[in-house]
């Protein structure tokens, strides 16, 4: 194959962490590849390293302001123009788009310049992008063997969730949960951009813990800038030994040396959950478009790998109880475990490079 494969992925962490599993992957392979995306999509540390990087222009839907529709229109026409001559230039085989706004100017283009198109979907919900699209592309990767609003005359193959090549490594490392009277490690992470109810709800849920039970916490919490102070103190009072950091560069290493993580329910937080067999208390963001969050723990909840709790259901003493629960069964956490690491499919990046390379190849025949 002579020509690039693009990837077209929005700026947030749920798009860019699979994209560039993929991009890792077809690299390996000896492939050329370029990222497409929009601002955001530069922002995120460590992703795309030796890649090159095109900023297209990319909007949202004008909800229900026709003239916020026709901006819309008019800045999604332009990114397929741009995106039209960086196909030509660097004679594309395919585009890949993983839904967010930047993937459909991208993918619109591939269709106009007569290029194979896939989609990748990270959640349990089939993204509004990705359902405008998913009729007219060559191939639907999907990571959940139920994913919902897929149409039926869509090409669908369930792949996985591609995650980064320290999670994979990080599944040979195994799970031991802590007897009694050893160190107990748990996880506070809220995805790329931290969340606030997480902040809120787990130092006073954690300080509410009998004392036996706090003196073996150690925990690592990811909050907001603004959440840090807040949430240290609700800690330290508490005597719980904690670190609260707004980011985590080393999150894989820090996701396989603990316990229990306590996470919001985005693709790619369960994607690593899974891969590497970590139990988790789940947190779907209400607000999420089309609940997806809950769906996509859903299946987690199901297998037994841990529990979800409602935004509505989360309050600390909630909480408290059920880590209590697994703090007092590491049989339970075990298990729990064991159930997270069969839902995992390490070779998700590797299944969907297979795919893309396959269409490229079919489409060129």
């Amino acid at each position: 194959m002579t020509g690039a494969i693009l990837l077209a992925a929005g700026g947030t962490g749920g798009h860019m962490v699979p994209a560039h599993a993929l991009a890792c992957e077809l690299r390996r392979r000896g492939c050329l590849v370029a990222l497409l995306t929009d601002q955001r999509g530069t922002r995120f540390p460590g992703l795309f390293e030796g890649v090159p990087v095109h900023v297209i222009p990319a909007a949202q839907s004008g909800g229900l302001n026709p003239l916020r529709w026709v901006r819309a229109l008019a800045t999604i026409l332009a990114g397929r123009r741009e995106a039209r001559a960086l196909i030509r230039q660097s004679a594309a085989a395919a585009v890949v788009g993983f839904g967010g706004y930047p993937a459909l100017p991208a993918l619109l283009a591939g269709q106009a310049e007569r290029r194979a198109t896939l989609l990748h979907e990270q959640n349990a919900v089939l993204g509004r992008v990705n359902r405008l699209l998913a009729k007219r592309v060559c191939a639907l990767a999907l990571s959940f063997d139920a994913t919902a609003r897929v149409p039926a005359s869509a090409r669908a193959v369930v792949t996985g969730n591609p995650v980064r090549a320290a999670v994979v490594d990080a599944r040979d490392l195994p799970f031991r949960a802590p007897a009694p009277d050893e160190r107990f490690r748990l996880l506070v992470v809220g995805g790329s951009q931290g969340a606030r109810i997480l902040s809120q709800v787990v130092p006073p849920a954690l300080a509410a813990l009998a004392a036996p039970d706090r003196a073996r916490l150690d925990v690592v919490h990811q909050a907001r800038p603004e959440d840090l102070s807040a949430a240290d103190q609700v800690y330290r009072a508490a005597g719980i030994a904690a670190e609260c950091l707004p980011y985590m560069a080393d999150l894989p290493a820090r996701m396989a040396a603990s316990h229990l993580v306590i996470a919001r329910a985005g693709a790619s937080t369960l994607a690593e959950l899974t891969t590497m067999g970590r139990p988790a208390i789940l947190v779907p963001f209400a607000a999420a478009t089309d609940d997806h969050q809950s769906a996509n723990a859903h299946a987690f909840a199901k297998a037994g790998a841990g529990r979800v709790l409602r935004e509505d259901q989360f309050t600390p003493a909630v909480l408290t109880g059920a880590v209590e629960g697994f703090l007092h069964s590491p049989e339970s956490l075990a298990a729990a475990a064991r159930a997270a690491r069969g839902l995992g499919r390490p070779d998700a990046a590797s299944r969907l490079a297979d795919l893309v390379l396959a269409e490229v190849e079919g489409w060129a025949t």
